[in-house]
């Protein structure tokens, strides 16, 4: 695609969610043996202009033991990334992301979306390390043992074991991922942090007033880390639940207002396949939407009527028309390029190094 820039999904996905065990965002328990990872997905991909993902793996909520079912999820990414030699490349370096550019192939990040796998035992960093992990959520919405999430009511912050694993992160050069977070966490771990810090899928709690919203104070210690903050095309852009196209772009531009154009960019939380039946969707979504709840898992903003997406900028087309849009607010080409993938390739060379 000539003239497009390197485009960089902070928190994503690759699967087509027509055939996967779960629609995007609606299954209330995700593993990745659900996942269809097929020709259409891939195709879809690629033909988006779409340059690396950060994809989630591992534990996040459910009946599983989470140490073994995160090595296991691992091992099936492994197999999925090998399948696929001329369609994925797994990334381990920010010459990576650069790389998949070069070979037409799309880069592959692992990351977590809950860091309970780490159990009490901070060894297991290495090994995660060593496995190819490069992206640690401290939380989900709940409390854990190592931070309080956007929805735990207390808003405490990091735990002593949760100060003791941002240190060991830094010390093997993981990203610290503070999406999810409750305030307090965020901005405990941002000032503690010894390298920068990343919310990669967010939005702005200055234009919706809701949990999974950063606020500004969050945003800026962030960015004043070197860091890097997501905007997703979720519900949670409005208060509504019924975001547009138009609505991520005001995130987008707040959050460069209170970042800066270095440190902002974008994590859709989803993947480029759109789905095709959305009447048969919104059937579903009830259900899925009262069984995290139930579960104590879901984020206020989240209702029957909620879509995990925005309906306007979902598919192979999403990250074109979004450019579209930017270029309508008067943004220059190099923002926008910094924005749609420039700004994580420079923060992951901060962290992971070139």
């Amino acid at each position: 695609m000539p003239g497009t820039p390197l485009i960089v999904n902070a928190l994503g996905g690759l699967e087509n969610p027509n055939v996967s065990g779960e629609h995007t965002g609606g299954g209330l328990v995700h593993t990745a043996a659900d996942l269809a990872i097929d020709a259409r997905a891939l195709a879809d991909a690629k033909s988006s202009g779409l340059t690396a993902v950060n994809i989630t793996l591992g534990y996040v909520m459910g009946d599983f033991e989470p140490y073994e079912h995160t090595l296991e999820e691992i091992r099936t990414w492994d197999g999925i990334v090998g399948a696929h030699p001329d369609h994925l490349l797994a990334v381990r370096s920010a010459a990576d992301i650069r790389r998949a550019r070069d070979e037409d192939r799309v880069g592959v990040i692992y990351g977590f979306q809950n860091a309970v796998a780490v159990g009490d035992d901070l060894t297991r960093v290495a090994t995660f390390a060593e496995l190819g992990v490069r992206v640690v959520q401290l939380t989900y919405n709940q409390a854990n043992h190592i931070g309080d999430g956007a929805m735990a009511p207390e808003n405490r912050g990091l735990t002593p074991f949760g100060r003791d694993l941002v240190y060991v992160l830094n010390e093997h050069r993981l990203m610290v991922d503070l999406s999810h977070s409750g305030e307090q966490t965020c901005l405990e771990a941002a000032a503690l942090s010894r390298q920068p810090v990343s919310v990669n899928h967010t939005g702005c709690r200055a234009l919706c007033d809701l949990p999974r919203n950063k606020t500004d104070d969050e945003l800026r210690l962030v960015a004043d880390t070197g860091g890097f903050v997501g905007i997703y095309f979720m519900p949670f852009l409005t208060g509504s639940g019924h975001p547009r196209a138009t609505d991520v772009v005001d995130h987008l531009v707040h959050a460069v207002d209170v970042c800066g154009e270095d440190h902002v960019g974008i994590g859709t939380d989803g993947p480029v396949t759109a789905i095709d039946d959305l009447d048969a969707y919104r059937e579903e979504l009830a259900g899925h939407t009262a069984a995290r709840a139930e579960a104590g898992v879901a984020a206020a903003g989240e209702r029957a009527d909620t879509m995990p997406f925005v309906v306007d900028l979902r598919g192979a087309d999403q990250f074109r028309k979004l450019i579209r849009l930017l270029e309508e607010r008067g943004w220059s080409d190099e923002r926008i390029a910094k924005v749609m993938g420039g700004n994580f390739v420079a923060y992951a060379e901060r962290v992971w190094g070139a």
